[in-house]
C-alpha cells in the first residue's frame, strides 16, 4: 500500500474511531452516573465478581483468531468461515460449563444470588460469538465509520433500557439485561451493515495455520487475563460485595478514559502496522508516533481525573460512593502505563512474534502474585497501591523486547514523553490553585476541566508538540469527508 494512501486511511480511521469512542463513552458516562444513583455498590460488586470468568470465556472463544486473521496476508473466505464456526462451538461449550458450575462459583464467593445471574448473563457469550467475524472484517477493511454507528446505537438503546429497569427496582438485574441488550443490538446491526455469510465449510488446514499464531496469543492472553483479574478475585473472595463495588466503580472511570484512547489508536494502528511489517523503518516510525500520541492524551487525562476524583464522585455519584475516591486516584496512576504497555505488545503481534507475548506475560505473573500476597492482608487500599506499583513495573518489562528488537525501549519512550510530562506538570499547578480558592464541587469540576484543557493546549502549542498538529489534521480531514 502506498504511503500516502496508508496515511490517509490512518487519519480517517483514527477520526472515525475517535468519533465512535467519544460518542459511546459520553453516553456510557451519563448512563453510568444515572445507574450508580439508582443502584447500590453491592449490585456492581456482584457483577465484578464474575468479571474474570467472562474475560476468560471471551478469550477462549476468540482464541487469538481475530488477531491471526488481521495479521495474515492472504486470508480467504474459508479462513473466516472456519473461525466463525469455531467461535460459536466454543461459546456454547463455555456457556454450558458455567451453567453447570454456577452453584460452585456462588459457593466460592458465599453469594447464592450469583447462580441465577451466571445462568442468564453468560448467554452473552453465545450472542457475542455470532458477530466476531463481522467485527474483524470491518477492522481489516478499516471501516471504522460503520463500527462507530453500530456501537453508538447499541450503547444508547441498551443504556436507556438499563436505566428504565433500574428505575423500576430490578437492582443488579438492570445491569445484566443492559449487557444482554447491548450484545443483541450489536448482532442485529452488524448483520445489517456487514452482509457476510459463512461458507458451509470448516477447514482443518486453515484452522491449523491460524491457530499456530492465535494459540500463542491465547496462552499469553490467558496469563494476562488472570493477572488483570486476580485483584477482583481476591477482593471478591475476602471482602464484601460493597467493597468489590467500590473497587469496580473506582476502576470504571479511569478505565473508561484510558481504554477509549488506547482502543482508538490500537484499533487503527494494528492493521496499519501489520500492512507495513516488512518495512522496518516505516514500522518503527508508526510505532514511535503511537507511543507519543497515546502519552499525549493519557497522561494529562489520568492526572486530571485523579485530581478531581473527590468532587467528581461526591457530586455525581453521591456520598454513598465516597470510599471509591482513593481507589480511583491510585487506579488513575496505574492507568498511566497500561495503554503504553499494550502498545509495546501490539508491535510484537504486528510482526508475527506472538510467541514473545507469552514469555513477557509469564515474567510478570510472579510480580503480581507477590504484590497480592503482601497487600491483601493489609486491606483494600494497599491492594490498589500494589496494583499501581505492578503496573509501573509491567510497563518496563513490556518495553524491554521492543527496545531490544527495534531500538526503542522504555527510556527512549520516556524521553519522547518529556514535553507531555512538562505540560501536564503545568496543568497540575493550575488545578491546585483552583482547588485552593474554589469550594463548590460542581464549580471545581467544571472550572478544572476547562482550565486544565486550556492550560495543557497552550503549553503544548508553546512547546510545539507535534501531536497537537496531528490532531488538527485528523479533525480537518475527517470533517471534510463528512461534509
Amino acid at each position: 500500500m502506498p504511503k500516502k494512501s496508508l496515511k490517509s486511511k490512518t487519519i480517517i480511521g483514527i477520526f472515525w474511531n475517535s468519533v465512535e469512542r467519544f460518542l459511546v463513552q459520553i453516553v456510557q458516562f451519563i448512563l453510568s452516573i444515572i445507574m450508580a444513583r439508582l443502584l447500590l455498590p453491592s449490585d456492581y460488586g456482584l457483577l465484578g465478581m464474575l468479571a474474570v470468568f467472562i474475560a476468560i470465556s471471551t478469550l477462549f472463544i476468540d482464541a487469538g483468531f481475530t488477531m491471526a486473521l488481521i495479521q495474515k496476508k492472504n486470508r480467504t473466505e474459508v479462513d473466516f468461515s472456519t473461525v466463525f464456526y469455531f467461535n460459536i462451538i466454543i461459546s456454547i461449550c463455555c456457556y454450558f460449563l458455567f451453567y453447570t458450575c454456577a452453584p460452585l462459583i456462588a459457593t466460592f464467593y458465599h453469594t447464592a444470588e450469583l447462580t441465577s445471574i451466571i445462568r442468564i448473563l453468560f448467554l452473552n457469550l453465545i450472542i457475542n460469538s455470532l458477530c466476531i467475524i463481522q467485527n474483524t472484517k470491518l477492522s481489516i477493511a478499516m471501516n471504522f465509520k460503520t463500527k462507530a454507528i453500530v456501537n453508538f446505537v447499541s450503547v444508547v438503546v441498551s443504556g436507556c433500557f438499563g436505566v428504565l429497569i433500574a428505575y423500576n427496582g430490578f437492582g443488579v438485574w438492570a445491569l445484566v439485561f443492559q449487557i444482554l441488550c447491548q450484545s443483541i443490538m450489536n448482532v442485529i446491526l452488524l448483520y445489517t451493515f456487514c452482509r457476510w455469510k459463512p461458507l458451509c465449510v470448516f477447514s482443518k488446514e486453515s484452522f491449523k495455520q491460524l491457530f499456530h499464531f492465535g494459540s500463542k496469543l491465547l496462552s499469553a492472553g490467558f496469563i494476562a487475563t488472570i493477572m488483570n483479574n486476580l485483584y477482583t478475585i481476591f477482593i471478591g473472595k475476602l471482602f464484601s460485595p460493597s467493597q468489590v463495588g467500590y473497587y469496580t466503580r473506582g476502576m470504571q472511570f479511569p478505565a473508561l478514559i484510558s481504554s477509549t484512547i488506547s482502543s482508538i489508536l490500537q484499533g487503527v494502528t494494528f492493521p496499519i502496522m501489520t500492512s507495513v511489517q516488512d518495512d522496518r523503518e516505516h514500522l518503527i516510525s508508526i510505532y514511535r508516533k503511537m507511543i507519543r500520541t497515546t502519552s499525549f492524551f493519557v497522561i494529562p487525562a489520568m492526572t486530571g481525573l485523579a485530581m478531581i476524583s473527590e468532587p467528581f464522585i461526591r457530586y455525581f455519584l453521591t456520598e454513598k460512593w465516597m470510599p471509591a475516591v482513593v481507589i480511583m486516584q491510585w487506579i488513575c496512576l496505574a492507568r498511566l502505563f497500561t495503554p503504553l504497555s499494550a502498545l509495546n505488545m501490539n508491535i510484537l503481534n504486528a510482526v508475527g512474534r506472538s510467541d514473545l507475548f507469552l514469555k513477557v506475560d509469564l515474567s510478570k505473573l510472579p510480580i503480581t502474585m507477590i504484590a497480592l500476597i503482601i497487600t491483601v492482608p493489609l486491606g483494600l487500599r494497599p491492594v490498589v497501591i500494589g496494583h499501581c506499583i505492578t503496573s509501573f513495573i509491567a510497563y518496563f518489562i513490556n518495553a524491554y523486547l521492543p527496545g531490544k528488537f527495534f531500538g526503542y525501549g522504555a527510556f527512549r519512550q520516556i524521553k519522547d514523553m518529556l514535553p507531555t510530562l512538562i505540560c501536564t506538570g503545568g496543568m497540575m499547578i493550575v488545578l491546585l490553585v483552583i482547588f485552593f480558592y474554589i469550594h463548590s464541587d460542581l464549580l471545581k469540576i467544571v472550572i478544572s476541566i476547562i482550565a486544565g484543557v486550556l492550560t495543557y493546549y497552550i503549553l503544548a502549542f508553546i512547546f510545539k508538540i507535534e501531536e497537537l498538529q496531528d490532531i488538527n489534521i485528523i479533525i480537518k480531514k475527517g470533517w471534510s469527508k463528512i461534509s
